[in-house]
């Protein structure tokens, strides 16, 4: 196990642009909530229970096989510094509420006992260790890839289940802190662009639909962000009672593409029925980006979200879309002082995030 290090700023999973119905949907994720048995929740544990749920937890990761040319990186967040916790949230590799340390009940803090391991190179799997749970495992796959998904965090779930007890009830399933998750404690999400609907006016339709079925819809950083780019997270919000199986075919056979369906509809009918509406919307976005003197984050995301929808829809024809996503990663502040070499206040960071932006987009 390799502690700490470097993070790569490169592309990352959730960005790469491929797989199924990636023209709509951005990536896949699965997250198995798990606690061991015979120690308080995370928001319950004292600092002393916490360190030795790290340890355990450590070492039972670090005795898992992974696959050949594969390596895990330790992160102990509480020797990590700010920028290296913000770059491994805006690779979509742990929470926000985890890089804090803060429990919903107040409990916690920055110096709380803490880790996250990531599998390098491709960052589809990261483990969080003393996050809401003792462990939440979560695999990561470009496009839509939720069965992939599954596997791959049953098969390190099962590895980790040989090794410690899992809390666990004979009727209720899992044991978790929240009891959202008691059950399968399995949480899937599917992170889908929908640009077309908000422009049609269609996109209050689809939240509907989603909450009465039960579903969740967030921002691009999970519970508490916004939606900046039409960019949205859709996820189940019970898992009690419900299978596996059952979760995977109602989100990924019913649900997402019922969706992909209505966005690229969309999609074509503002191509052929109201083209230039379509063309001044992305070009507006396209002109801001590439002059723009000052940019803060969610307003580079909104323009970047636009953009991206007229390289799909071939309104911009000499942008990649390889480009434009791997401008989504690097206007975010962890990956802009990256790459910029040094620590920026906000004001410094909105002069920084413009040029970077205006450079990538004007290079010919």
């Amino acid at each position: 196990m390799i502690e700490g290090g470097p993070i790569q700023t490169g592309t990352t999973e959730w960005l790469r642009g491929n797989g199924m119905m990636s023209d709509v949907v951005m990536s896949s994720r699965a997250r198995a909530a798990r606690n061991l048995a015979g120690f308080p929740f995370p928001p319950a544990a004292s600092s002393a229970d916490r360190s030795q749920i790290m340890e355990i937890c450590r070492r039972c990761i670090e005795s898992l096989g992974y696959p050949s040319g594969s390596r895990i990186r330790w992160f102990d967040l509480r020797n990590s510094e700010p920028i290296e916790r913000r770059l491994l949230v805006e690779r979509q590799l742990m929470s926000r509420q985890h890089a804090r340390g803060r429990y919903s009940n107040g409990e916690g803090g920055p110096d709380s006992p803490r880790g996250v391991a990531v599998i390098e190179p491709d960052e589809r799997v990261s483990i969080l260790v003393n996050e809401e749970d003792h462990l939440r495992i979560q695999v990561i796959r470009s496009g839509l890839d939720l069965a992939s998904c599954l596997d791959e965090i049953n098969n390190f779930d099962d590895g980790i289940e040989e090794i410690v007890d899992y809390a666990f009830h004979p009727q209720f399933g899992y044991l978790t802190a929240c009891p959202t998750n008691v059950g399968t404690g399995l949480r899937l999400s599917v992170m889908v662009h929908l640009p077309a609907l908000k422009i049609t006016g269609e996109l209050e339709k689809v939240r509907n639909a989603s909450s009465d079925m039960g579903l969740a819809v967030r921002g691009l950083y999970g519970e508490g962000s916004q939606a900046a780019g039409e960019f949205y997270q859709i996820s189940n919000q019970i898992t009690l009672g419900r299978s596996d199986e059952m979760l995977l075919r109602e989100i990924e056979s019913e649900v997402i593409p019922s969706i992909v369906r209505y966005e690229q509809h969309a999609r074509a009918q503002l191509m052929t029925e109201n083209r230039m509406l379509l063309e001044d919307k992305v070009c507006r976005a396209m002109g801001i980006l590439q002059n723009a003197r000052l940019l803060k984050p969610d307003e580079a995301l909104e323009h970047l979200g636009m953009v991206r929808l007229g390289v799909l829809c071939k309104v911009i024809p000499d942008v990649t879309l390889a480009t434009v996503h791997d401008l989504l990663l690097m206007i975010q502040p962890g990956h802009l002082q990256r790459v910029v070499g040094i620590d920026l206040s906000q004001s410094e960071r909105r002069v920084a995030r413009a040029k970077l932006v205006r450079d990538r987009l004007n290079a010919k």
